[in-house]
Order: structure tokens, then C-alpha cells, then sequence
């Protein structure tokens, strides 16, 4: 899916990696930043926001319908990869989990006495 995403417009992989982008103003004594309102948005502004909502789109596309309750609460594309990927991957104690389990059955891994080579295989 990544492929395909990065292939459609390398910003939208961007803006599913780092998170939507928010426009900002200068305010002036003190210098301080803050978010524009949407009444402040240039159309470069609205270009870029509306970035997201693409990435969006084709995450929420290229799912299947039982996955949506997962996502439909996700505000940004980020969010929804995010949640994705736990939901397919784990978390990284998950992942930990399922390494050492893997590793130790390939290290009891055996073959039977009464167990020929094709029975081991399969």
C-alpha cells in the first residue's frame, strides 16, 4: 500500500509519516506562533491541508469495511497508518513477543526419530 501511496505524490506519504501540516502565524510582541484561524488560510495554506485529506482518502479506500470501526474516529492520516499499523503489527512489545516465540520454536526445531525428511518438512 505504501508503494502505491508514494507513487501517487511523495508528499502524501509526507503527510501520513509526519502528520498533517497546520498553518501558523507570526504574532508580533513577542515573537509567538501560533495556528492560523481558517479565515487566515492563502490557498498555498489550503493546498497543503488539503493534502491530508487526500492521504485520508486513500488509506480509508484501500481498507476493508471491518477495519473502518478501527479508524473512523482518526483525524489525520497519520493517525489512521498508525492505527493500522498496530492493528496488523502489534505494538513493539507484540512484535518483541512474537520474535522470541519464533526463535525459540526455530531452536527446539528437531527432527523426530520416526520422522523422515518430507514428514519434517511439511
Amino acid at each position: 500500500m505504501r508503494d502505491f501511496i508514494m507513487a501517487e505524490d511523495l508528499e502524501l506519504w509526507d503527510v501520513i509519516y509526519n502528520g498533517p501540516f497546520v498553518p501558523m502565524k507570526s504574532i508580533d510582541e513577542p515573537a509567538v506562533i501560533a495556528p492560523k484561524t481558517r479565515k487566515e488560510y492563502n490557498d498555498a495554506d489550503r493546498k497543503a491541508i488539503e493534502k491530508n485529506f487526500r492521504a485520508k482518502k486513500i488509506l480509508v479506500c484501500s481498507i476493508r469495511p471491518d477495519e473502518y470501526n478501527m479508524i473512523f474516529a482518526c483525524q489525520s492520516a497519520k493517525e489512521i497508518w498508525e492505527a493500522l499499523q498496530i492493528a496488523h503489527e502489534g505494538t513493539t512489545q507484540v512484535k518483541q513477543t512474537k520474535i522470541d516465540i519464533l526463535t525459540t520454536e526455530y531452536e527446539f526445531f528437531r527432527m523426530k526419530d520416526d520422522e523422515s525428511i518430507q514428514d519434517m518438512h511439511t
